[in-house]
């Protein structure tokens, strides 16, 4: 099974877990937050990651989703990766977060496709005609 690591700016990575449990009903193996600080170095999350990246890691490899790509929790993940043991997806939102955690035995380039795939998808202009059709008006 694939580790799974969010990097993320402030609490949202374990907000998400726990929004993802509360849907799941129980928390998933191998699925970890890693809250990144305004205050924090660079060098001391990049560390953070690897050893993170190392526990989750049961063979598999490790898929790390970040909030917003180009910014310090994205920046200090791609210096952490890993090539072949690990793939990075930005943007992570709770669809992605799901649809992902259901698919977590394919190869790991496959799950990070399904990732950002599942994260697009889950962004919707909400019609009236959805919300009727929702409420069953």
């Amino acid at each position: 099974m694939i580790g799974v690591l969010l990097v993320t700016h402030g609490p949202l990575g374990e907000n998400l877990i726990d929004a993802a449990v509360h849907v799941l009903g129980s928390k998933p193996q191998l699925l970890e937050a890693l809250d990144v600080s305004s205050r924090a170095e660079p060098k001391d999350i990049e560390d953070t990651i690897t050893l993170r990246m190392q526990a989750l890691d049961k063979g598999d490899g490790v898929l790390v989703l970040t909030d917003i790509y180009g910014a310090t929790p994205s920046n200090c993940m791609c210096r952490a990766l890993a090539p072949g043991h690990a793939a990075g997806v930005s943007g992570v939102n709770l669809p992605m977060l799901l649809k992902m955690l259901n698919y977590r035995d394919l190869p790991l380039d496959q799950l990070a496709d399904k990732a950002a795939k599942g994260g697009q998808e889950g962004i919707s202009i909400i019609s009236q005609d959805m919300c009727n059709a929702a409420t069953g008006h």
